[in-house]
């Protein structure tokens, strides 16, 4: 849809591959990597728009319509749905059409003569009428066509709030249940959609929106002289970073002054480039009031209740008067700012030296109002444009805007030392924008030079390289998704995409509000009241059994005495609509009694708090005879700590539930990885057997481990209503709700001891690990386990021993995410190996490389590493990313710009490949031929976007030696495969695909008396010959993972069928003076055997790395605990993308490079293949030391070259303060270390 608007917006030119990217900015979709979707769209960026006018026509089935309009050429404008001239110009010069380069095909339906899917042209010419509606309890809401009308209404209604685009009412109202009774539409009035550019600057209605504003601003900077425009490039520049084109192209420029947000990009840009405000009141009285005077307090202007912003006047800049803006954002993309500034000074020579006549210093994020900063200010005036000016202004700075420790929002010494990089920003760039205009002589070294350069992307790019080994009609081709085509039009159908069963109710659940308390009591007679409730239903209910467990039964469906953490279910509130329900869980009021939380790792290590039985070790060699011997030259210790993750797909949890002939039976629809678990638990809760319950799921929209286990108790919380009731009921968990009570990837404590030779072998490592599992068990110990074998990553290390624990904590239970606790390990190995490099003076590649495990060596858990891709995939991209000649290139670059650095990181993985549970590890299949030579296949499998159903039709169809299109796959079922084990582990293609062909093989074998008497023309022939002759055409498949097992009581065996290989090399630029980084180049290299879809592989490669991308550098889960005293107890603040940042498409490498090992078959799993999901992820670690190494960078500039710790996630707040410098310093000390939930 982002694209489309983009193609309708403009139908001048195709867009360039820039806007493609910048449009697209707004959307979320890191488990893509992105990579595919620019690629697909950057077709559109074509020079000749005639190709796309004219072709879309064709495509459509029709003919352009010639010589009909007034205008002579009978084109119709895509984007105004009427003749005009747009499509002509092309034509005229007689440029050829190069019919290879068309868009897509299937691209547009027949809409009107000239076969373009336009916007109707009667809704443009409609006139719009005035509107007063009422809404939900009494709620009004009015669409005044003229100014005095809009007046008068706001006189009559004072505490009336003024809407445009709805993007800060419509969370207020949905999020923050802030209630207005009145609502004036303000976006049909003319006055405020009026732009004038006047003699002395542009005057701006409040209405206009913030993608008008951006036009109308780039015009004025190509029309008026370029002294005048330096608040308009500001207002440009930040315009680009804020929010997405999907919210400035329906945000007001009014709305956003009048919210008065104290993070607001815009309002301290207008504060300081001297803009002012019109005010009107219903008599016409106007006011003028200048910005800087605007924002009175939080969320507070100087606007009367009865007046109205009009209009925003901005002056043009006067010669040698520059205006700058800054941002700094957790995400530079679609981001609230953590802190942004305006800043302003006008100089002029006196007597040989450049003075300041005027400034203006304006931020946000430091105070509970866009704030100026007037002693500073007032100290500036007068001086000398100098670095001795600066460093006093710096003082006064520092001096004057005041963090408090404990303020709303946290990171306060990175706000703090923010305040003071902008600061010496705005000095550099105004010094080298008078050394180009003026001819300033300065001192200022030219390494400093960087800290002006603005921050420039160049649009994305990829290759892929792999060599395809082709088995029979389909395995080993690169074929497409074979639901592309659905998903990408938005056919494709998920669980509340389906039409509701008659006589369906709605489901909310009543959640705790406590971490940890005694329910007194609950009260559900406010719920009872509203219109459309049937019911609250808790532990009093419920038909069979409340306790429930992916494990051990150590949970409760609804709590019955103690809540444990927040967002645990303490009933389930069903109502006519889901409106209704809602309203009425919230309206169920319940008394607690506080009891003491434990919310952290650290906390729970104090307490001695641990879910029973999950003590784990593993030892290899004699670690405290090593130690004690001598032998190692160096000893450290040290301690990791790792940020969680959350999920994020982008179907949240949602099931339908009904039952079926009288009650007797239970049917759900459920977006799960784990059908087997979801059917378990709802026959546990109602007390029913199994072969009783069904859960059927066609695809779900993500999934990433976050579906396995914790979606079950959803089901099962709506199946207690459906059971009793005998009516359907749907439960679909909003996203905030679903991000809070749903568990994370888990946080992760290490603490290491390694012992290593001088040369940096090592020798000895004495590892504890400690996962906080949350308030119940789940599978924090199988993630805990899994981290324990990966603790060495590829390292061979002789004397091993690794001890771990699961926490108990006050939190919402954590659970399987991508990767299973292997890429925490991995982290936590891959730190002491930088440091052991640190130690030695060695590059890390050196000492990776020196520590690599080789062929039949023996893991610490027993298992012999066999038919290691090691070091094929490490020389293989060594080579193919010229990390040598980077390497190289980058120390230059350093040395020449000392506030921009650059880092190169490399970094191996090594992934074992089954369920660590031996009893997972067995598949069944269903295969059915029908007597027209069609295939249907159903697995045990679940088909989230990963492919899984695309590879298991290529299998079948190479069996049968019959094309993909005669193979379907409907759905997963547990009426139709039985005891399926969940779609996790990267394991399904492996287990569910050797499934398919045992069921295919025997059916084989069954045709095989009739196929070779004669020769069939076709598959269909000799399945009609064998039908004749009776013979079953349909088998059911089974599978086992061979010789794997593992003895936790004695520490040894066998837990992984084999191991994937990959290493990725990734190059970063860090802003040293606000923590903002890009991804300059990535290269990957994986060991996929011989793929059995190489474009499926690669997609997940990259998919994958994105993922990981977000985990090591830009997500950051922030709870109520010790490190956020901010955040209420107990409660996720990062509960929505407006908190919780994800990669977006201008986050991933500029330079993405992916490539398959060629000629490496795996005698191990089908078809030579290798599993691919969760392997790649680890890889992003590379970014992570990346970062650290230009971090190093800028910290040897200062004298700092010994080791330091760099918390994963790497955020913008710990480079910035990593970089540790003469602005930081005033703030922290070099060796601090910012607060992280873990």
């Amino acid at each position: 849809m982002s694209m489309y608007t983009l193609l309708r917006s403009s139908c001048k030119r195709p867009p360039t591959q820039e806007e493609i990217e910048e449009s697209l900015a707004g959307n979320l979709c890191r488990c893509t990597g992105y990579r595919p979707i620019v690629d697909a769209f950057r077709v559109f960026a074509k020079s000749d728009s005639a190709v796309y006018h004219d072709d879309s026509a064709l495509a459509a089935g029709a003919s352009p319509v010639k010589n009909v309009s007034a205008n002579g050429t009978g084109f119709i404008c895509p984007s105004t749905g009427k003749p005009c001239d747009c499509g002509k110009a092309d034509t005229e010069k007689g440029n050829e059409v190069n019919k290879n380069d068309h868009i897509h095909k299937g691209l547009t339906k027949r809409s009107d003569s000239s076969g373009e899917l336009i916007y109707p042209p009667e809704l443009l010419t409609r006139k719009a009428p005035a509107l007063r509606l009422k809404g939900f309890n009494g709620m009004m809401w009015y669409r005044p066509l003229r100014l005095q009308d809009l007046l008068d209404l706001k006189f009559e209604n004072p505490e009336a709030k003024l809407v445009v685009g709805n993007t800060e009412v419509g969370i207020e109202t949905r999020f923050k249940n802030v209630n207005y009774p009145v609502v004036i539409a303000a976006t049909h009035v003319p006055e405020l959609n009026a732009t004038t550019i006047k003699d002395d600057g542009i005057e701006i209605g409040s209405s206009v929106t913030l993608a008008k504003v951006l036009e109308v601003i780039r015009e004025c900077v190509k029309q008026r002289e370029p002294h005048e425009v330096s608040a308009c490039l500001a207002l440009m520049e930040q315009l680009k970073w804020f929010a997405g084109t999907q919210i400035r192209n329906v945000a007001s420029v009014g709305g956003n002054i009048c919210t008065a947000s104290p993070i607001s990009d815009l309002n301290p840009l207008w504060m300081a480039a001297r803009a002012t405000f019109t005010l009107m009141d219903h008599t016409g009285t106007l006011r003028t009031v200048q910005a800087k005077d605007f924002f009175i307090g939080y969320r507070k202007v100087a606007m009367k209740k009865t007046e109205v912003l009009t209009s925003v006047f901005l002056p043009w800049t006067r010669r040698h008067e520059y205006v700058k803006e800054f941002k700094q954002a957790h995400r530079r993309d679609d981001d609230i700012a953590l802190v942004n500034a305006g800043m302003r000074v006008l100089l002029s020579k006196l007597h040989g030296t450049w003075m300041i006549s005027e400034a203006s210093l304006a931020f946000g994020g430091v105070a509970p109002v866009s704030l100026s900063a007037p002693t500073t200010e007032t100290f500036l005036k007068g001086k000398p444009w100098n670095q001795l000016t600066l460093e006093g202004a710096l003082i006064k700075l520092r001096e004057e805007v005041l963090i408090a420790d404990n303020a709303p929002g946290g990171m306060v010494e990175f706000r703090r030392s923010l305040m003071l990089s902008f600061l010496f920003k705005f000095f550099v760039h105004t010094t080298y924008k008078l050394e180009s205009e003026a001819n300033l002589v300065h001192d200022l070294p030219e390494t400093y030079r960087s800290a002006a350069i603005p921050f420039q992307r160049e649009p994305s790019r990829g290759l892929q390289y792999f060599k395809p080994v082709v088995n029979g009609t389909a395995v080993g081709l690169p074929l497409m998704h074979t639901s592309a085509r659905l998903q990408v039009s938005g056919e494709a159908e998920y669980v509340d995409d389906l039409n509701l069963p008659p006589n369906c109710l709605h489901a909310a659940l009543v959640l705790s509000s406590r971490p940890h308390a005694r329910i007194i009591s609950i009260d559900a007679t406010e719920a009872q009241s509203i219109p459309g409730f049937e019911g609250l239903f808790t532990v009093k209910d419920v038909p069979g059994r409340n306790d429930i467990g992916a494990v051990v039964y150590d949970e409760e469906l609804f709590v019955s005495e103690v809540v444990t953490c927040v967002g645990q279910a303490i009933g389930i509130v069903v109502a006519t609509t889901y409106e209704a329900a809602k309203a009425a869980s919230k309206k169920v009021k319940i008394e607690y009694e506080d009891l003491p939380p434990i919310l952290s790792i650290q906390q729970a290590l104090e307490a001695n708090s641990f879910l029973p039985g999950t003590e784990r070790l593993l030892e290899k060699g004699n670690v405290p005879e090593c130690f004690e011997s001598g032998i190692c030259d160096h000893v450290i210790e040290g301690t990791v700590r790792v940020g969680g993750q959350e999920h994020f797909y982008l179907e949240p949890n949602a099931s339908i539930v009904w039952t079926a002939d009288g009650g007797n039976e239970v049917v759900m629809l459920s977006s799960t990885q784990a059908p087997q678990k979801h059917q378990k638990y709802v026959a546990h809760v109602l007390g029913l057997p199994m072969h009783k319950v069904v859960c059927k799921t066609k695809r779900i929209g993500g999934g990433f481990g976050g579906k396995e286990t914790k979606s079950a108790f959803l089901a099962a919380a709506a199946s207690v209503p459906a059971y009793l009731l005998k009516q359907p009921v749907r439960l679909v968990l909003e996203r905030d709700v679903d991000m809070a009570i749903t568990g994370e990837r888990h946080a992760f404590l290490g603490k290491y001891k390694v012992g290593f030779s001088k040369e940096g072998k090592v020798l000895a490592l004495d590892l504890k690990i400690y996962n906080n599992g949350g308030n119940s068990l789940d599978l924090s110990h199988s993630v805990l386990e899994r981290a324990m074998f990966n603790s060495d990553n590829v390292y061979e290390i002789p004397n091993v021993r690794v001890f771990g624990r699961v926490c108990y904590t006050n939190l919402p239970s954590n659970t399987a995410f991508r990767g299973f606790g292997a890429p925490q390990a991995m982290i936590i190995a891959e730190n002491w190996i930088e440091r052991i490099a640190c130690v030695v003076k060695r590059s890390p590649i050196e000492i990776r490389e020196m520590n690599f495990q080789k062929e039949g060596c023996e893991l610490h858990y027993g298992q012999k590493l066999e038919l290691s891709r090691l070091d094929a995939v490490w020389d293989s991209l060594k080579m193919s990313s010229e990390y040598l000649k980077r390497f190289s290139e980058i120390d230059n670059f350093n040395s020449l710009h000392r506030w921009k650095k650059r880092g190169l990181g490399m970094i191996p993985t090594k992934f074992g490949i089954s369920f660590t549970t031996k009893l997972l590890n067995q598949a069944g299949a269903l295969v059915q031929v029908y007597t027209d030579g069609t295939v249907l296949v159903t697995h045990g499998g679940v088909e989230m976007g990963q492919g899984l159903h695309t590879k298991v039709a290529q299998i079948a169809a190479t069996a049968f030696d019959i094309p993909m299109s005669s193979v379907f796959i409907s759905e997963t079922s547990t009426d139709k495969v039985p005891n399926a084990s969940p779609t996790a582990a990267s394991a399904s293609s492996d287990m569910y695909g050797a499934a398919v062909l045992d069921a295919c093989e025997q059916l084989k074998k069954r045709m095989e008396p009739i196929s070779s008497k004669k020769a069939y023309s076709s598959f269909a022939e000799l399945v009609n010959a064998c039908y004749i002759e009776r013979i079953d055409l349909s088998a059911h498949g089974f599978y086992i993972t061979p010789d794997i097992g593992f003895d936790w009581q004695v520490g040894k065996g066998r837990p992984f069928n084999y191991f994937t290989f990959g290493a990725a090399c990734a190059e970063v630029e860090v802003d040293c003076l606000t923590g903002d980084f890009y991804l300059r180049r990535a290269d990957i290299c994986m060991d996929l055997g011989s793929s059995l879809n190489p474009a499926i592989d690669i997609g997940q490669v990259e998919g994958a790395f994105v993922q990981g991308l977000g985990w090591v550098a830009l997500e950051e889960l922030k709870w109520g605990d010790p490190a956020h005293p901010w955040v209420k107890p107990g409660h996720l603040f990062t509960q929505g993308p407006g908190t919780y940042k994800l990669p977006t498409v201008n986050d991933i490498p500029v330079d993405f490079r992916v490539s398959l090992l060629e000629d490496a078959p795996n005698p191990r799993a089908i078809h030579s293949s290798k599993a691919v999901g969760e392997p790649p992820l680890f890889l992003a670690a590379s970014a992570f030391f990346a970062i650290k190494e230009a971090i190093s960078a800028a910290r040897r500039e200062v004298g700092l070259d010994k080791w330091f710790v760099l918390d994963s996630p790497a955020t913008p707040e710990r480079i910035r303060l990593a970089c540790s410098d003469q602005f930081t310093k005033h703030f922290i000390n070099e060796d601090f270390i910012p607060k992280l939930s873990i």
